[in-house]
């Protein structure tokens, strides 16, 4: 690959995905890259490029898949959803008594290990939520990842990770080798495309928020245009929850951490942020898919 194909390969990733690769990480586009070029009868990352640059959507499609990372297991981290159990939830419940009605949304929820667990949380509440209309909204910028997490099927290897033993035998069945999420569970969430470099505010608003590592990948500018626009689409009592490697604080000032809580962060003033003028260079680019 030539100086001129990787920053070709940089610009392209970013603006269409968010993915902010430094000027050190040839060999990850390389590794990544390479056997998709090959897969699809090209010569190497050179022929890929010119591709690229002339406009063959499957294959920029391909491209923006193979680089988004979709490292992901269920109840990740662990602390985010203890937090979701013991603060989170029964704020939410004692708040919305009158409506008996909560939206979550899950963030680049990759694979679906994610939203899974936060609805066998859910489910774990019991009576709590009893005659409760909850709403969970996944969504990914990859459309494989997506049909992956719809279908609900995992591994051995992939339902060892994280996952208690007695949530298994009690949400999943067992096909041969693959464990598949019960039907009642699957049903809980609803799967969408979507790119955060896009407005989302059709997505209407939430009362809790997971957007966790993915952020990591994208620029300041980005991370504060995101941040400002997730302001406009929680409740003003509303929940983020971001990855214990990233931060609002020295970003925005949309939200606030909680003490204690590492990753959990409350909005100031959510509907602030439309009034706010746009961040120079943070403003969403044209990307090739819908969604995320």
């Amino acid at each position: 690959m030539t100086p001129t194909e990787y920053e070709y390969l940089r610009k392209f990733l970013k603006d269409n995905s968010g993915l902010d690769l430094s000027a050190d990480k040839q060999y990850l586009i390389e590794s990544r890259l390479l056997p998709l070029a090959r897969k699809a009868g090209l010569s190497g990352i050179g022929e890929l490029v010119q591709k690229l640059q002339g406009g063959a959507r499957p294959l920029i499609t391909n491209v923006i898949e193979a680089m988004t990372t979709n490292e992901t297991f269920f109840f990740r981290d662990k602390v985010p959803f203890d937090h979701f159990r013991d603060h989170i939830m029964p704020e939410v419940i004692k708040a919305r008594a009158g409506r008996r009605s909560v939206r979550i949304w899950c963030a680049a929820g990759s694979t679906g290990q994610e939203p899974y667990s936060l609805a066998m949380s859910l489910k774990e509440m019991g009576a709590a939520l009893t005659g409760w209309r909850v709403e969970i909204i996944a969504t990914d910028l990859s459309q494989e990842v997506l049909e992956k997490a719809k279908a609900g099927i995992y591994s051995q290897f992939e339902v060892q990770r994280g996952l208690p033993i007695q949530m298994l035998m009690k949400y999943f069945k067992q096909t041969g080798e693959t464990w598949q999420v019960n039907p009642e569970l699957r049903a809980m969430i609803q799967h969408r495309q979507l790119n955060l470099l896009h407005d989302f505010a059709s997505l209407g608003t939430f009362d809790v928020i997971f957007c966790r590592n993915v952020l990591i990948y994208f620029d300041q500018d980005t991370k504060i245009n995101i941040f400002n626009r997730l302001a406009r689409q929680i409740e003003p009592d509303g929940f983020l929850v971001l990855g214990a490697a990233e931060t609002v604080v020295g970003l925005t000032d949309t939200f606030r951490p909680i003490p204690e809580r590492r990753g959990l962060y409350k909005p100031n003033d959510p509907r602030a942020a439309a009034a706010k003028p746009a961040v120079a260079g943070a403003a969403p680019r044209v990307a090739v898919m819908a969604g995320r």
